[in-house]
């Protein structure tokens, strides 16, 4: 039956992006980002970008295997065999391995005293987390980084041939960016447990200010290029880890799920923006120099919002228990 393109079929093409886009955003980082700093008291930042490379790993492997799918057995099938093949193995995955610090304390012998789990974690409420100005500014950093760095993404190969890259050379500097993100990812993870993560996370996003001053300056060189999609790369791939660990620090981990579910919808928020705003841009500009100029200054400006955090709070752990009761 062949798919043909009437208001019918475009209504249920809305749709099932409309159910893709929701279920996509529930799941996406929140569900790893609580489980493993709900566990890890050290290491949380190399663990967390561990697990976040997970994705990054996915976005390489899954496109020539869902493209070898669509040759093999036609984009119908490929879908289904995407769902029970990748899908079928998370699930199991998830089913039997995926548990946070809730769950371990609901474990049996795992309650201290038989205290509820809500006393055992430390944590902002949802109302004191509205009101930490801390929270504020990492939430303010994070969506200006996002929302310029996810324009430039997406617009990176109009970008790229408008410097006069061929389509082939494009693709494969893009495919850099992939590459770059796992091991912003690894490292930045690493640097976060050693170093005072504010300076780390605001380091990084605000070297994105690089990417795109390479891009508008050294459009002609292709070192500058290569060197700009290395850095985009890198800095792309930590944001999610960096405002994960930075959120536990601030927030704690009682009510993390709530308070990161927020800076999660921002995230979102900014990455749907970013590419509209970089679009209106280069319409209204005839070219994406005034973007990557705005990208420079925000991305400076969004990574010393987030070296201007204070010092972590007091008794934010993971799972540090209560004391005992005489």
């Amino acid at each position: 039956m062949s798919f043909a393109l009437t208001s019918g079929a475009e209504l249920q093409w809305v749709g099932l992006w409309v159910i893709f886009g929701i279920v996509a955003v529930s799941i996406k980082s929140t569900a790893w980002t609580a489980a493993v700093l709900g566990v890890f008291d050290r290491s949380r930042g190399l663990a967390l970008g561990l697990t976040l490379s997970g994705t990054a790993v996915a976005q390489i492997i899954v496109p020539p295997l869902a493209n070898w799918l669509i040759m093999v057995v036609g984009w119908r099938e490929a879908f289904v065999w995407l769902a029970l093949g990748w899908g079928g193995l998370t699930f199991v995955v998830c089913a039997f391995f995926l548990f946070d610090a809730h769950d371990r304390h609901r474990a049996p012998g795992q309650q201290a005293n038989n205290r509820p789990v809500d006393n055992i974690l430390s944590g902002l409420t949802t109302r004191e987390a509205l009101r930490d100005s801390a929270l504020w500014r990492l939430a303010i950093s994070n969506f200006v980084v996002m929302l310029l760095t996810m324009g430039l993404t997406i617009h990176m190969f109009p970008i790229l041939t408008e410097a006069g890259i061929s389509r082939s050379s494009a693709a494969w500097l893009t495919s850099l960016s992939g590459v770059a993100a796992i091991c912003g990812k690894l490292i930045t993870g690493f640097l976060l447990d050693r170093f005072k993560p504010n300076w780390t996370g605001g380091i990084t996003l605000g070297a994105a200010a690089l990417a795109f001053l390479l891009l508008d300056q050294g459009r002609s060189s292709p070192t500058l290029i290569v060197i700009a999609m290395l850095v985009n790369g890198y800095a792309a791939g930590t944001k999610t880890q960096i405002t994960g660990q930075l959120t536990a620090a601030y927030g704690g981990m009682k009510n993390f799920g709530k308070i990161y579910s927020v800076m999660a919808a921002l995230m979102a928020l900014a990455a749907g923006l970013g590419p509209t705003v970089a679009g209106a841009i280069y319409d209204y500009a005839g070219s994406y120099g005034p973007f990557l100029a705005i990208g420079v200054i925000g991305c400076v400006l969004g990574g010393g919002l987030m070296i201007s955090l204070p010092a972590y709070p007091a008794g934010h752990g993971a799972s540090r228990q209560a004391p005992s009761k005489g």
